[in-house]
């Protein structure tokens, strides 16, 4: 069994109801009772939007192959209504659900498709926080950084 790391983020319809519809899915889906970090809310990244997303972590145990874990995440974002999180122009998206796969304990994934951890974990504050709180013991096996020394080198905003 390996421990995964989920960030799941909203921003759009009823934010609390779309968090605990996946948590209850994943649940279901990976037989796994997971543990849940509590809501961060933030602005978007990578765009401008009116509507500030709530991440949360979300972590269990699993022996599922990590494409087949993709698939479910995927699979959940496209039933609860959740249409691509980007638009025609390539550029980010208002979405209810998107399911990203932080860290599968010190696996690193390296695929067109999937890559773990999760290439921008050190840059953004939504998936470090919510980490932080499950596994503050946690390192990235690239850089040896636990979330929180990841936290500490983020830039000081207003």
């Amino acid at each position: 069994m390996r421990t995964v790391s989920v960030n799941i983020g909203t921003n759009l319809g009823d934010r609390e109801a779309n968090l605990r519809r996946a948590v209850d899915e994943i649940a279901r889906s990976v037989g796994s009772t997971p543990r849940v970090s509590s809501i961060y809310e933030s602005e978007a990244w990578g765009y401008q939007s009116e509507n500030p997303f709530f991440n949360i972590a979300v972590e269990f145990e699993s022996d599922l192959p990590v494409g087949r874990l993709l698939d479910i995440f995927q699979r959940i974002e496209r039933e609860a209504g959740s249409s691509s999180h980007r638009n025609a122009d390539g550029s980010y998206a208002d979405r209810l659900l998107d399911i990203d796969i932080i860290a599968v304990d010190q696996l690193r994934i390296d695929r067109p498709t999937l890559q773990v951890p999760h290439p921008h974990l050190a840059e953004r504050e939504f998936f470090l926080r919510p980490m932080a709180e499950l596994a503050p013991m946690w390192r990235d096996p690239k850089t040896g950084k636990t979330c929180g020394e990841m936290l500490a080198d983020l830039p000081v905003t207003e």
